[in-house]
């Protein structure tokens, strides 16, 4: 199922906006939408909202046999999820550009820039490393999935721990948490994606384009680069040319402060999970106001027959 396509009112109206600065949202050209970071209660599970974008990252761990062209070191690998829940445009199981495009986007972003030290998930050279594994499920789609997918992807790394091994003579025993304390993954850095649009043959150029301004852009440039403000990978589409232009990297601190919040949770004791997120006030969590009925009125009843509608009023005496 593709898209449904954008009226000629719709377009030049967003066209018109995005001409006299203005946006949708009320954001300005270069303010990011409001991001959210949210940990589940296992390690490596991470909910990131950008706007109401929102992704899932899932960390997990396995012992395999390493490639042979690098016996020394571990596997990192992605697999991304898009599911018709975050988008009527997505099809469960079906393979599609903008996944394919996601998908070695992540890799560029994470995989290729050498964020995590993967010497160290050796167990023995040319027999065990560890693979680790990042699934990424798309949970709700309004816009710039690259950017949501890198910061859950990075935040639930960051936030992933490894069992702990012991190796004696040919064998390797996996310790359970409760035997020795998991170990965290050793990362150099957080390359964060930021993504710019371009409209009118790149006269305009909006940050965090949401569903709706994508659908109405010419061209896109994807900046990943870390707080040090080293370019880890740049991706550009559209055939638009390009001045140079300066990425935010203020997500890292954001970053760090949500790794920084669920390790003092989990220190001292406190509830941690995405069921603390909940909340307590809607119908979605199975509970209502009791409400009193007046029954001193009369009572009307409603029937509908095949010939015609039937009203019937009932007092409360007759009752």
């Amino acid at each position: 199922m593709k898209d449904t396509p954008l009226s000629n009112c719709e377009r030049d109206f967003l066209l018109k906006a995005i001409e006299e600065k203005k946006r949708l949202d009320g954001r300005q050209t270069y303010d990011y939408r409001n991001i959210k970071l949210r940990f589940g209660a296992d390690y490596g599970c991470c909910i990131v909202d950008l706007g109401k974008t929102r992704v899932m990252a899932q960390v997990s761990c396995e012992l395999v046999t390493p490639k042979e062209s690098r016996p020394n070191e571990g596997i990192l690998f992605f697999n991304l999820e898009l599911s018709p829940m975050a988008s009527p445009a997505f099809e469960l199981g079906r393979s599609s550009e903008l996944l394919v495009k996601l998908n070695r986007q992540l890799e560029r972003c994470l995989r290729n820039s050498h964020c995590i030290d993967t010497e160290s998930l050796c167990v023995v050279s040319g027999e065990k490393v560890w693979q680790i594994r990042v699934d990424v499920h798309m949970l709700n789609h309004d816009g710039n999935l690259m950017d949501a997918t890198s910061i859950a992807a990075i935040a639930a790394l960051s936030h992933f721990k490894r069992p702990d091994v012991g190796v004696q003579g040919d064998q390797v025993t996996v310790y359970s948490p409760e035997e020795r304390n998991p170990i965290a993954l050793s990362i150099y850095h957080m390359p964060i994606c930021v993504s710019l649009s371009f409209f009118q043959q790149g006269t305009y150029l909006l940050v965090d384009p949401c569903e709706r301004e994508e659908r109405v852009m010419d061209g896109l440039l994807m900046i990943t680069m870390n707080k040090h403000r080293e370019i880890c990978s740049i991706q550009s589409s559209g055939g638009i040319m390009l001045l140079k232009e300066q990425a935010m990297t203020e997500i890292t601190d954001l970053i760090m402060r949500a790794l920084e919040n669920d390790k003092k949770t989990r220190k001292e004791g406190g509830k941690c999970g995405f069921a603390e997120y909940m909340p307590l006030a809607r119908i979605t969590v199975n509970t209502t106001d009791d409400t009193s009925v007046d029954m001193t009125g009369p009572v009307v009843v409603i029937s509908d027959s095949e010939d015609e509608e039937d009203v019937v009023i009932l007092h409360p005496e007759t009752l």
